[in-house]
């Protein structure tokens, strides 16, 4: 009797510990999240801080809310910002393409334009994105009058005539950012230029434009080589004009962010959405832009096949400016002074000192290179697979693609350019290359600080090769340093001349606030 009491006392502990680990093994098989190589009992936070919303459809855009890949942004948005986006949402879905406010608004383009007056203080009011040089210019430009939006309680409207629905799906729920094709002004949005009778600078040096004769529209031209007159656009004064305008037209192919923290009035509102300062590009980018499912089928493909399994990926990005540009061989030596100085890349074994590996898991480090041209990463690859590592690490590189010549608004082209924008995003750590919109935009979706590599002068590679970026914001090259801001600019702390960029200004985070 004693022998079967105590042979079911066994049994009932066994159930009770096979049932304690099956509960454990099933919580953690729930919680458990791959990122690459990598697991996590965290689940992923597809929201993003409450970032987007979750009012779309998952499988219509994978990307939204396919966190799988990345890793957990550190940077968290502002409570103000969440606020400050719904509310546009909701602003956006009350004025957008088809409402009835849409419907009166272009209306108003039909009527004579001076002395316009809104009829009550609930009409809406628009600014139109023309996209303009590359990917890289686009998307800058975009998160910039985006922001302007967001502070102007504007509607933004992006042209669709080019490849953007290619590109990324919609950011704003029950509603479109695209821009009619029946929209008034269609047939005359590519004859704007700083010439044209509606181009505020022009208004200006003709004196066609105050605070009493406001015209139903203005061209906004904000270019590396926009006059004075256009630059006025980031005065306080001007703004105050410029907002009574119901309808705007931007052109620009910069990232024009850091002025608009100078100006007053939009300075008190930037400091509560982005108290962090140097994240607003991160923030911004991260709820805008979503790739179409069919560039991130390429994105998620080549992690999968060629980086998933890495213990690090190491991202370098090469733009070569100079004319005609390729392969040179001072810029691979920049790049290698870069990556070895900074101990990004392992040095290799000379091959009277080769030894054997003894390491039965050695550290695998993926190398993914973009470029146009594919012997750079050639070059780096028949190098590692040559010689050993001085740290025993295995080195595999990869480059999706090598097209050689720029194509800009060609749709496959762009389409890979934005994959692998994302894949640089990916990376653990990233060298770019100077002046380079394509790599600030990776930096910025990725929230990385990137080595920067110095243009090279006289086709030698420059003594140091690249320097750390001070924030992952990109820079505002060709920045307006006169005029208005030229003071604000000297006594703003966390503004600063850009590291790769004398003439542009980037936004750094500091603890005391002006």
């Amino acid at each position: 009797m004693k022998l079967m009491i105590t042979v079911v006392t066994f049994l009932l502990l066994c159930s009770v510990m096979l049932l304690s680990f099956s509960n454990i093994f099933k919580h953690l098989l729930l919680g458990a999240t791959i990122y690459g190589s990598k697991y996590s009992v965290k689940p992923r936070d597809k929201l993003l801080g409450g970032l987007l919303t979750a009012d779309f459809d998952e499988g219509s855009c994978l990307s939204r809310y396919d966190q799988s890949m990345r890793k957990p942004s550190p940077y968290k948005p502002s409570g103000y910002l969440i606020s400050k986006l719904r509310s546009y949402e909701m602003l956006h879905k009350r004025c957008g393409p088809g409402t009835d406010a849409y419907k009166r608004a272009t209306e108003q383009l039909g009527h004579s334009d001076e002395n316009h007056v809104r009829s009550s203080g609930d009409e809406c009011r628009y600014v139109v994105w023309m996209p303009m040089f590359g990917l890289g210019n686009r998307i800058l430009s975009l998160t910039s009058v985006f922001l302007y939006a967001l502070l102007t309680e504007r509607v933004m409207l992006v042209d669709q005539r080019n490849d953007i629905t290619d590109l990324f799906c919609e950011p704003f729920p029950g509603t479109s950012w695209l821009l009619p094709l029946d929209f008034p002004l269609t047939d005359q949005l590519d004859s704007y230029n700083r010439k044209h009778s509606h181009c505020y600078g022009t208004m200006l040096k003709n004196h066609a434009i105050n605070s009493t004769t406001i015209p139903s529209h203005l061209y906004l031209d904000i270019f590396h080589d926009s006059r004075d007159q256009d630059k006025m656009f980031f005065c306080e004064g001007d703004q105050a004009i410029i907002g009574k305008v119901p309808w705007l037209v931007a052109k620009s192919n910069l990232y024009f962010v850091p002025s608009l923290w100078m100006i007053p009035s939009f300075q008190t509102q930037l400091l509560k959405l982005f108290p962090q300062k140097d994240t607003a590009f991160h923030h911004l980018s991260r709820y805008l832009f979503h790739p179409t499912n069919q560039v991130w089928d390429m994105v998620t493909r080549s992690y999968n096949a060629y980086l998933s399994r890495a213990d690090e990926i190491l991202g370098i990005q090469v733009r070569v400016f100079s004319r005609p540009a390729g392969y040179f061989q001072h810029v691979m030596d920049q790049i290698l002074s870069c990556t070895q100085r900074e101990t990004l890349l392992p040095e290799l074994v000379s091959p009277e000192s080769q030894v054997t590996n003894t390491s039965r898991s050695p550290k695998l480090k993926a190398v993914l290179v973009t470029s146009l041209h594919p012997e750079y990463s050639d070059t780096l690859k028949n190098m590692f697979w040559e010689r050993p590592t001085s740290t025993g690490e295995i080195i595999e590189v990869y480059q999706p693609s090598g097209e050689r010549i720029q194509q800009t608004e060609s749709k496959l082209h762009d389409q890979k350019a934005l994959a692998e924008i994302y894949l640089l995003s990916l990376t653990d750590k990233l060298v770019t290359s100077t002046r380079s919109t394509f790599g600030y935009v990776a930096q910025g979706i990725g929230g990385l600080k990137p080595w920067i590599l110095y243009e090279p002068r006289n086709n030698k590679a420059p003594d140091p090769p690249c320097v750390k970026a001070m924030s992952m914001e990109p820079c505002f090259l060709r920045a307006p340093l006169h005029g208005c801001q030229a003071k604000t600019i000297k006594i703003t702390p966390f503004v600063k001349y850009c590291e790769d960029w004398f003439s542009g200004l980037k936004i750094v985070d500091v603890s005391n606030e002006f």
